[in-house]
């Protein structure tokens, strides 16, 4: 057999799957992820369908980002210290209550958003410890030879959950927001059980006694590696700037004119794209020029969240999104990979929590930004002028980080 027949190529696709510890952790992180898009388009339709304010749905994000903020120097120690399974698994629980939490206060009828505000809290603790601990398991759970493709995979759990969690978010919402938060409920259970049947990993490095300075190795070892700093405050900046998830919900009632179950195609659309391109990943890693194509890829973001900005047609909105996660694919796939191979098992908890508080401060603070600049200048124009600012990000990081510029390989050389 060639080393490229059909054959080798299918199981370099899926090389990631021969190992069963990983298909249960993948298994799991797919429905927790899909339970937390049932639960983001539910909880923006509502709150919004409620107040009609665009700053409700920036505090959504808010709410959930600062507990990654001011937990960053306890959850890395903890993945680091303790079981990843077990935090991995006890944060899972506690998205479970969050999620009856709001299940309970839709029953009950609501009428003000600050009771779903606070549980949003209890999730937004529970992501603070899970993100950590799950990026920092994988790793442990596949050879180094497969890891690239798990990386490719692993955000594909993330990416197919975003297609469908929004979807079905939206179906669900519409038949009643009661049936739409339940089955996040029965989702992020069965996501509690899949955690608990992963064996337990063997630790690849000995666990160093906690002192209060080893709390700062994540950041001292970012602060030093200036490819793997680049990286992360790039996708910071740019999807801090250029993120638009935070209002979708007004833009489909009121400038696309669409329903809940428009919202949720909307919310899938980026989904689409971004597992299609984690596919193509998974079969094609990036070999070489990483750093390049990187910046170009998030200036590509930039530009396709403007289009989609300035859009006011269904169909185009829906492509432009498309393309939106098909190029912020790209960045994730590089960073992570990198991120993940450059990384001392031994800090790389810590490393990924700050990792973490990145990308709520890009994701969570964003949708607050968002929704801010929203209530200030208007939806659209808050939309576009972000598209705009992660271009011009993109160019600025060129200059300012040559190392990243200049990266060719994923891996450490040397």
């Amino acid at each position: 057999m060639s080393a490229d027949s059909p054959e080798t190529n299918s199981h370099r696709r899926f090389a990631a799957f021969a190992h069963p510890a990983f298909v249960r952790y993948w298994s799991a992180r797919f429905l927790t992820t899909f339970a937390v898009q049932i639960v983001a388009v539910s909880v923006g339709w509502q709150v919004y369908d409620l107040t009609r304010d665009p700053m409700d749905l920036g505090i959504i994000g808010l709410v959930q980002f600062l507990p990654l903020l001011l937990l960053v120097l306890v959850t890395g120690t903890v993945a680091d210290r303790y079981g990843r399974r077990l935090v991995m698994g006890a944060a899972t629980g506690l998205e479970l209550l969050c999620a009856g939490a709001i299940l309970f206060f839709s029953i009950r009828g609501l009428t003000d958003p600050l009771p779903v505000f606070i549980a949003l809290v209890g999730m937004g603790t529970a992501r603070a410890f899970y993100g950590p601990a799950s990026q920092s398991l994988v790793v442990n759970l596949v050879p180094k030879v497969d890891f690239a493709n798990a990386v490719a995979w692993n955000a594909s759990s993330w990416q197919v959950a975003s297609i469908v969690g929004p979807v079905a978010g939206g179906l669900l919402y519409g038949v009643g927001a009661n049936v739409a938060y339940s089955v996040a409920v029965c989702l992020f259970a069965a996501s509690a059980i899949l955690v608990a049947l992963i064996p337990k990993p063997p630790r690849r490095d000995e666990v160093k006694k906690v002192t209060f300075s080893s709390l700062f190795d994540g950041l001292r070892f970012i602060r030093k590696e200036k490819v793997v700093l680049g990286a992360i405050s790039l996708d910071l900046f740019a999807v801090l700037l250029g993120g638009a998830v935070a209002l979708l919900p007004a833009y489909a009632r009121d400038i696309l004119h669409l329903g809940p179950w428009g919202l949720g195609l909307l919310r899938a659309a980026p989904g689409i794209g971004a597992i299609a391109m984690a596919a193509y990943l998974a079969a094609s890693p990036i070999n070489n020029h990483a750093g390049r194509i990187l910046l170009v890829f998030v200036a590509l973001f930039g530009l396709f969240t403007a289009i989609f900005g300035m859009s006011t047609i269904a169909w185009l909105s829906i492509v432009a999104l498309i393309l939106v996660g098909a190029t912020d694919m790209v960045s994730v796939y590089i960073r992570e990979t990198l991120l993940q191979l450059w990384t001392p098992d031994d800090v790389r908890g810590r490393v990924n929590a700050v990792n973490m508080v990145f990308l709520g401060a890009s994701n969570e603070l964003g949708e607050f930004r968002a929704g801010f600049m929203a209530a200030w200048i208007g939806i659209v124009p808050a939309v576009v002028l972000g598209g705009f600012g992660a271009i011009a990000i993109a160019g600025t990081w060129a200059i300012l980080f040559p190392k990243l510029r200049d990266a060719r390989y994923l891996h450490r050389q040397g």
